[in-house]
Protein backbone atom coordinates (compact mmCIF):
# COMPACT_ATOMS: atom_id res chain seq x y z
CA UNK A 1 0.00 0.00 0.00
CA UNK A 2 2.85 2.74 1.23
CA UNK A 3 5.25 1.69 -1.90
CA UNK A 4 1.97 2.16 -4.51
CA UNK A 5 0.81 5.35 -2.85
CA UNK A 6 4.92 5.89 -3.32
CA UNK A 7 4.55 5.60 -6.68
CA UNK A 8 1.20 7.11 -7.27
CA UNK A 9 2.53 10.28 -6.32
CA UNK A 10 5.44 10.57 -8.39
CA UNK A 11 3.95 9.57 -11.28
CA UNK A 12 3.67 12.64 -14.15
CA UNK A 13 2.83 12.99 -17.76
CA UNK A 14 6.74 13.67 -18.65
CA UNK A 15 8.40 11.05 -19.72
CA UNK A 16 12.18 11.29 -18.89
CA UNK A 17 10.72 12.48 -15.17
CA UNK A 18 8.99 8.82 -14.90
CA UNK A 19 12.29 7.26 -16.33
CA UNK A 20 14.55 8.56 -13.69
CA UNK A 21 12.35 7.81 -10.63
CA UNK A 22 11.36 4.61 -11.88
CA UNK A 23 15.08 3.75 -11.95
CA UNK A 24 15.21 5.50 -8.17
CA UNK A 25 12.58 3.53 -6.79
CA UNK A 26 14.82 0.17 -7.67
CA UNK A 27 16.85 0.77 -4.81
CA UNK A 28 13.91 1.41 -1.75
CA UNK A 29 16.78 1.41 1.09
CA UNK A 30 15.27 0.38 4.41
CA UNK A 31 12.36 2.38 4.78
CA UNK A 32 12.87 2.97 8.47
CA UNK A 33 11.15 6.03 8.37
CA UNK A 34 8.15 5.03 7.07
CA UNK A 35 7.55 2.58 9.15
CA UNK A 36 7.87 4.31 12.55
CA UNK A 37 5.12 6.80 11.73
CA UNK A 38 2.99 3.13 10.82
CA UNK A 39 4.06 1.70 14.30
CA UNK A 40 3.67 5.10 15.94
CA UNK A 41 -0.30 5.10 14.27
CA UNK A 42 -0.51 1.86 15.43
CA UNK A 43 0.82 2.97 18.64
CA UNK A 44 -2.04 5.25 19.51
CA UNK A 45 -4.40 3.66 17.48
CA UNK A 46 -4.89 2.47 13.73
CA UNK A 47 -3.17 3.15 10.52
CA UNK A 48 -5.39 4.37 8.15
CA UNK A 49 -5.08 6.61 4.54
CA UNK A 50 -4.17 9.79 6.69
CA UNK A 51 -1.42 7.51 8.44
CA UNK A 52 -0.04 6.14 4.80
CA UNK A 53 0.20 9.61 3.41
CA UNK A 54 1.96 10.71 6.33
CA UNK A 55 4.33 8.12 5.93
CA UNK A 56 4.98 8.36 1.90
CA UNK A 57 5.33 12.06 3.05
CA UNK A 58 8.19 11.69 5.12
CA UNK A 59 9.73 9.06 2.99
CA UNK A 60 9.87 11.19 -0.21
CA UNK A 61 10.96 14.53 1.65
CA UNK A 62 13.94 12.11 2.67
CA UNK A 63 14.74 10.66 -0.58
CA UNK A 64 14.88 14.35 -1.74
CA UNK A 65 17.20 14.93 0.87
CA UNK A 66 19.61 12.35 -0.60
CA UNK A 67 19.10 13.06 -4.13
CA UNK A 68 20.59 16.69 -3.45
CA UNK A 69 22.67 15.46 -1.08
CA UNK A 70 24.61 13.54 -3.61
CA UNK A 71 24.73 16.45 -5.71
CA UNK A 72 26.39 18.45 -3.02
CA UNK A 73 28.61 15.66 -2.26
CA UNK A 74 29.34 15.16 -6.00
CA UNK A 75 28.58 11.41 -4.70
CA UNK A 76 28.92 8.75 -7.81
CA UNK A 77 26.88 5.54 -5.76
CA UNK A 78 24.27 5.19 -3.02
CA UNK A 79 22.85 2.10 -1.84
CA UNK A 80 25.42 0.04 -4.76
CA UNK A 81 23.45 1.70 -7.45
CA UNK A 82 24.53 4.87 -9.22
CA UNK A 83 23.08 8.33 -7.96
CA UNK A 84 20.88 9.96 -10.25
CA UNK A 85 23.50 13.00 -10.76
CA UNK A 86 25.62 10.02 -11.60
CA UNK A 87 23.70 8.45 -14.76
CA UNK A 88 21.67 12.18 -15.40
CA UNK A 89 23.61 14.76 -14.27
CA UNK A 90 23.30 17.64 -11.95
CA UNK A 91 20.47 19.56 -13.39
CA UNK A 92 17.68 16.84 -13.77
CA UNK A 93 18.88 15.27 -10.31
CA UNK A 94 18.22 18.72 -8.59
CA UNK A 95 15.00 19.10 -10.45
CA UNK A 96 14.11 15.56 -9.46
CA UNK A 97 14.80 16.16 -5.95
CA UNK A 98 12.01 19.06 -6.22
CA UNK A 99 9.81 16.95 -7.39
CA UNK A 100 9.97 14.93 -4.76
CA UNK A 101 9.38 17.54 -2.33
CA UNK A 102 6.58 18.95 -4.06
CA UNK A 103 5.04 15.53 -3.94
CA UNK A 104 5.61 15.06 -0.09
CA UNK A 105 3.95 18.37 0.56
CA UNK A 106 1.02 17.08 -1.77
CA UNK A 107 0.66 14.36 0.41
CA UNK A 108 0.88 15.99 3.67
CA UNK A 109 -2.04 18.09 2.62
CA UNK A 110 -3.71 15.12 1.23
CA UNK A 111 -3.81 14.38 5.54
CA UNK A 112 -6.40 17.51 5.75
CA UNK A 113 -4.14 17.86 9.00
CA UNK A 114 -2.22 21.30 9.46
CA UNK A 115 -0.38 20.23 11.54
CA UNK A 116 1.12 17.27 9.67
CA UNK A 117 2.02 20.12 7.09
CA UNK A 118 3.65 21.76 9.46
CA UNK A 119 5.75 19.29 10.57
CA UNK A 120 6.89 18.12 7.06
CA UNK A 121 8.06 21.94 6.08
CA UNK A 122 9.48 22.32 9.46
CA UNK A 123 11.65 19.20 9.01
CA UNK A 124 12.76 20.21 5.35
CA UNK A 125 14.16 23.69 7.33
CA UNK A 126 16.06 21.62 9.88
CA UNK A 127 17.52 18.94 7.46
CA UNK A 128 18.94 21.45 5.36
CA UNK A 129 20.03 23.46 8.74
CA UNK A 130 21.90 20.70 9.67
CA UNK A 131 24.13 19.79 6.79
CA UNK A 132 24.55 24.05 6.96
CA UNK A 133 25.76 23.49 10.52
CA UNK A 134 27.98 21.03 9.75
CA UNK A 135 30.08 22.31 6.59
CA UNK A 136 30.31 25.29 9.12
CA UNK A 137 32.02 23.70 11.90
CA UNK A 138 34.46 21.95 9.38
CA UNK A 139 35.04 24.82 7.33
CA UNK A 140 35.82 26.73 11.26
CA UNK A 141 37.02 23.29 13.05
CA UNK A 142 34.48 23.30 15.73
CA UNK A 143 36.13 20.57 17.75
CA UNK A 144 33.55 19.83 20.80
CA UNK A 145 30.98 17.10 21.32
CA UNK A 146 28.09 19.26 22.26
CA UNK A 147 28.58 20.49 18.65
CA UNK A 148 28.18 17.25 16.91
CA UNK A 149 25.02 16.48 19.05
CA UNK A 150 24.01 19.36 17.74
CA UNK A 151 24.12 19.04 14.23
CA UNK A 152 23.05 15.32 14.46
CA UNK A 153 20.19 15.86 16.16
CA UNK A 154 18.84 18.66 13.07
CA UNK A 155 20.14 16.43 10.17
CA UNK A 156 19.42 13.04 10.96
CA UNK A 157 17.26 12.50 14.44
CA UNK A 158 15.08 15.57 13.47
CA UNK A 159 13.52 13.07 10.58
CA UNK A 160 13.24 10.36 13.17
CA UNK A 161 11.17 12.55 15.30
CA UNK A 162 9.19 14.02 12.70
CA UNK A 163 8.21 10.54 11.75
CA UNK A 164 6.69 10.11 15.57
CA UNK A 165 4.97 13.28 15.35
CA UNK A 166 3.09 12.52 11.71
CA UNK A 167 2.29 8.69 13.12
CA UNK A 168 0.51 10.21 16.54
CA UNK A 169 -0.76 13.08 14.54
CA UNK A 170 -2.40 11.27 12.30
CA UNK A 171 -3.96 8.76 14.63
CA UNK A 172 -5.62 12.28 16.84
CA UNK A 173 -3.35 11.34 19.84
CA UNK A 174 -3.13 13.68 22.14
CA UNK A 175 0.79 15.44 22.62
CA UNK A 176 1.56 14.16 26.00
CA UNK A 177 1.47 10.46 24.85
CA UNK A 178 3.36 11.47 22.10
CA UNK A 179 6.03 13.62 23.43
CA UNK A 180 8.13 10.47 25.21
CA UNK A 181 7.90 8.70 21.79
CA UNK A 182 9.54 11.68 20.08
CA UNK A 183 12.23 11.48 22.61
CA UNK A 184 12.68 7.77 21.53
CA UNK A 185 12.61 8.86 18.10
CA UNK A 186 15.42 11.57 18.95
CA UNK A 187 17.84 8.63 20.47
CA UNK A 188 16.93 6.36 17.46
CA UNK A 189 18.29 9.01 14.94
CA UNK A 190 21.26 10.29 17.02
CA UNK A 191 22.39 6.20 17.34
CA UNK A 192 21.58 5.96 13.45
CA UNK A 193 24.04 8.87 12.52
CA UNK A 194 26.62 7.77 14.95
CA UNK A 195 26.47 4.26 13.75
CA UNK A 196 26.47 5.84 9.93
CA UNK A 197 29.32 7.69 11.12
CA UNK A 198 31.50 4.43 12.69
CA UNK A 199 31.27 3.31 9.03
CA UNK A 200 33.78 5.93 8.05
CA UNK A 201 36.67 4.70 10.20
CA UNK A 202 36.25 1.15 8.36
CA UNK A 203 36.67 0.17 4.84
CA UNK A 204 33.73 -2.00 3.83
CA UNK A 205 33.02 -2.02 0.16
CA UNK A 206 29.12 -2.22 1.31
CA UNK A 207 28.83 0.68 2.98
CA UNK A 208 29.48 2.64 -0.29
CA UNK A 209 32.26 4.93 0.45
CA UNK A 210 35.37 5.25 1.06
CA UNK A 211 36.50 4.98 4.03
CA UNK A 212 37.60 8.23 5.67
CA UNK A 213 35.24 10.17 3.64
CA UNK A 214 33.83 12.24 6.28
CA UNK A 215 37.15 13.26 7.05
CA UNK A 216 38.54 14.08 3.64
CA UNK A 217 35.11 16.69 3.70
CA UNK A 218 36.12 18.10 6.83
CA UNK A 219 33.79 16.19 8.81
CA UNK A 220 34.83 14.86 12.04
CA UNK A 221 32.81 12.38 14.02
CA UNK A 222 32.65 11.27 17.83
CA UNK A 223 35.20 8.30 17.50
CA UNK A 224 38.08 11.24 17.05
CA UNK A 225 36.37 13.75 18.65
CA UNK A 226 36.75 11.66 21.91
CA UNK A 227 40.06 10.72 20.56
CA UNK A 228 41.04 14.69 20.25
CA UNK A 229 39.38 15.16 23.77
CA UNK A 230 42.22 13.20 25.89
CA UNK A 231 44.38 15.76 26.60
CA UNK A 232 46.87 13.90 28.57
CA UNK A 233 47.50 11.63 25.01
CA UNK A 234 51.44 12.18 24.07
CA UNK A 235 50.05 12.93 20.08
CA UNK A 236 47.23 15.32 21.32
CA UNK A 237 48.30 18.43 19.95
CA UNK A 238 49.87 17.05 17.34
CA UNK A 239 46.61 15.12 15.78
CA UNK A 240 44.69 18.28 16.80
CA UNK A 241 46.68 20.34 14.71
CA UNK A 242 46.31 17.77 11.85
CA UNK A 243 42.59 17.88 12.43
CA UNK A 244 42.38 21.38 11.49
CA UNK A 245 44.29 21.19 8.17
CA UNK A 246 42.15 22.57 5.20
CA UNK A 247 42.85 19.69 2.74
CA UNK A 248 44.66 16.24 4.68
CA UNK A 249 45.82 14.25 2.37
CA UNK A 250 45.13 10.14 2.10
CA UNK A 251 48.11 9.28 4.53
CA UNK A 252 47.01 11.81 6.62
CA UNK A 253 43.35 10.52 7.24
CA UNK A 254 45.10 7.01 7.86
CA UNK A 255 46.80 8.85 10.83
CA UNK A 256 43.76 10.31 12.29
CA UNK A 257 41.56 7.33 11.66
CA UNK A 258 44.34 5.22 13.78
CA UNK A 259 44.57 7.60 15.95
CA UNK A 260 40.95 7.40 16.88
CA UNK A 261 40.87 3.20 16.76
CA UNK A 262 43.89 3.21 19.28
CA UNK A 263 42.75 5.84 21.49
CA UNK A 264 39.34 3.87 22.25
CA UNK A 265 36.67 6.24 19.73
CA UNK A 266 34.88 3.16 18.46
CA UNK A 267 34.99 1.68 22.03
CA UNK A 268 33.42 5.63 23.32
CA UNK A 269 30.62 5.81 20.38
CA UNK A 270 29.53 2.14 20.90
CA UNK A 271 29.25 3.36 24.85
CA UNK A 272 27.33 6.18 24.01
CA UNK A 273 25.00 4.37 21.90
CA UNK A 274 24.56 2.26 24.14
CA UNK A 275 23.59 4.81 26.88
CA UNK A 276 21.46 6.09 24.64
CA UNK A 277 19.35 2.64 24.15
CA UNK A 278 19.26 2.45 27.38
CA UNK A 279 17.10 5.80 27.97
CA UNK A 280 15.03 4.55 25.03
CA UNK A 281 13.85 1.34 26.45
CA UNK A 282 13.22 3.08 29.85
CA UNK A 283 10.38 5.23 27.61
CA UNK A 284 9.44 1.86 25.88
CA UNK A 285 8.78 0.16 29.07
CA UNK A 286 6.56 3.18 29.83
CA UNK A 287 3.86 1.77 27.37
CA UNK A 288 2.06 -1.31 27.72
CA UNK A 289 4.04 -3.78 26.41
CA UNK A 290 2.88 -4.92 22.92
CA UNK A 291 4.22 -6.21 19.52
CA UNK A 292 4.73 -2.94 18.36
CA UNK A 293 6.52 -1.97 21.12
CA UNK A 294 9.17 -4.81 20.62
CA UNK A 295 8.87 -3.59 17.08
CA UNK A 296 9.86 -0.32 18.20
CA UNK A 297 12.88 -1.86 20.22
CA UNK A 298 13.82 -4.40 17.10
CA UNK A 299 14.55 -1.05 15.10
CA UNK A 300 16.39 0.24 17.76
CA UNK A 301 18.86 -3.26 18.29
CA UNK A 302 19.32 -3.24 14.33
CA UNK A 303 20.08 0.30 14.12
CA UNK A 304 23.02 -0.54 16.33
CA UNK A 305 24.00 -3.57 15.10
CA UNK A 306 23.92 -2.99 10.95
CA UNK A 307 26.53 -4.09 9.10
CA UNK A 308 25.63 -1.27 6.25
Amino acid sequence: MLHRRISSSLSSPNQLMNQVIEGYLKSKGKMIRPILVILTAKLFGRVDDRVIASAAAVEMLHNASLIHDDVVDDSQMRRSMPTVNNIWGNHIAVLTGDFFVSSALQQAISTADIRIVEVLAGLGKLLSLGEIDQIYNARFHTLNEKAYFEIISRKTASLFVSCVKMGGYATGAPDDKIDPMCRFAELLGLCFQIKDDIFDYFNDPRIGKPTGNDLREGKITLPLLYALSLTDNPAHDEMVSLSRSEQLTTAEIETLIEFAKESGGIEYAYSTMERLRAEAMEILDSYPRSEVTDAFASIFNYVISRDK
